[in-house]
């Protein structure tokens, strides 16, 4: 039998995070925007101070003590966030974001197919007609470069559309995926619905014909319990910011055998062997994608965030934001005029819900929840797609992490409750 996960202990949690403690517009802060940005504990504004205030120095690149020390925390940093999402050191790169790693990934590719790389990167190669299949719901950092990647090569790009109660098409899916179809990309969860996806079922409808899975997780890896090599996904992107860590640090998750076979995308130093006035030769993975300099103290303090996730408890995580979301779902079907998104029965979730308010624009429904002291996500989400196919232009968004409570639940749906009366919409 499985054990029950744990009870958060709230108050201790919500201590160990400064901001939380702010009064925006003379109330107490509700912070329900972290599916946006998270906030940070202590304890990663500590590892980031300390490591920048005693053992700043470059990595990989010097022979004295300061530089030795700085690459190894570095490189720990690495092995902890990779054995976060189960996997070796080698095969996490560091970027800036999911955005950078799904671009680096895109254009590695589009390398790739004009003809750079070693021998292993033809595979990788699109020739015209070509297929890289998407979702209706990706946000636009993974549907950009692919349709950049698609005007390269001449390759064409399919999505897998969403049913009306916010669920992936499978059975559409099934169908487009097939023999010329060369990329799967996907979200995990959706940053508007809020619905985790079956990527068992995507990445064995792309095994079956050799097409590459690339996943973004930024949505789950703050929330659920992350083993990205037994997803089997080939390549997977996250971002710090939303995991409790700074701005400027993320990482792409690849199979070996992938990210050996990825041509580089950006070039320069630190991702060399031998260079001559000629020709270069590059170092293997992850290394051969980390040109430059690294956003050194942001990894660590990504280590850090990893670390304090782990104290607390990936089920438990898990556990106290499904009893969020279910309160809030519950909360937002009762007030009138609210149209949730993504409302799929029985569909697993996280803690987010995206919803239109009858008769008053998105924007205005977030100013008055801020007038309230209550932080919330407002506008298209980056998203544009998936609104159009609801017929919306924006929604608002709630988004709860692991230290929001029952009462910001319930205060965002107090405040929410009287939008429409407010703007003249209704009771």
């Amino acid at each position: 039998m499985t054990s029950p996960a744990p009870v958060l202990d709230l108050a201790a949690i919500r201590a160990d995070f400064p901001l939380l403690g702010e009064r925006v517009n003379g109330h107490p802060l509700v912070y329900l925007d972290s599916g946006a940005t998270s906030q940070k504990p202590q304890a990663v504004i500590d590892a980031e101070v300390a490591f920048l205030t005693r053992s700043n120095s470059a990595v990989h690149r010097g022979a004295h003590t300061l530089a030795a020390e700085a690459t190894e925390l570095f490189e720990d940093a690495r092995a902890t966030v990779a054995r976060f999402v189960g996997a070796p050191p080698e095969q996490l790169v560091w970027t800036s974001g999911a955005t950078a790693g799904l671009n680096l990934v895109a254009y590695a590719i589009g390398n790739a197919s004009a003809g750079r790389g070693a021998p292993a990167s033809a595979r990788l190669a699109l020739a015209p007609g070509d297929e890289i299949v998407v979702t209706e719901s990706e946000h636009h950092a993974n549907l950009i470069p692919w349709q950049e990647l698609a005007a390269r090569t001449g390759a064409v790009l399919r999505h897998i559309p969403v049913r009306d109660d916010g669920t992936l098409d499978t059975d559409a899916a099934a169908t487009l995926i097939g023999e010329r179809t060369r990329i799967v990309a996907f979200p995990h969860v959706s940053n508007v619905l809020g619905i985790v996806n079956p990527v068992g079922d995507l990445v064995t409808l792309a095994q079956r014909v050799g097409a590459l899975t690339v996943l973004d997780a930024c949505q789950s890896a703050p929330h659920l319990p992350l083993d990205l090599p037994a997803l089997g996904v080939d390549l997977a992107v996250f971002s710090g910011h939303k995991m409790l860590a700074p701005y400027g640090i993320g990482g792409l998750y690849g199979r070996s055998e992938v990210l050996e076979a990825l041509p580089p995308f950006l070039t320069g130093g630190s991702m060399i062997t031998t260079v001559t006035l000629d020709e270069a030769q590059y170092l293997p993975p992850p290394q051969r994608f980390e040109a430059g300099t690294q956003p050194v103290s942001q990894a660590i303090a990504l280590a850090a965030a990893v670390r304090y996730l782990e104290s607390v408890g990936m089920l438990a995580v898990h556990a106290h934001e499904k009893s969020l979301e279910a309160r809030m779902g519950e909360g937002l079907r009762a007030i009138p005029g609210i149209r949730l998104l993504g409302d799929a029965a029985g569909a697993e979730r996280v803690g987010l819900w995206a919803f239109d308010v009858e008769g008053v624009h998105a924007h205005d429904v977030g100013q008055f929840l801020d007038a309230r002291g209550v932080a919330v996500r407002v506008g298209h989400h980056c998203a544009q797609p998936l609104h159009r196919r609801f017929g919306l232009t924006a929604s608002v968004r709630a988004s709860a992490a692991l230290y929001n409570t029952p009462e910001d639940v319930d205060t965002f749906l107090d405040a929410l409750s009287g939008v429409r009366a407010f703007f003249g919409a209704g009771s």
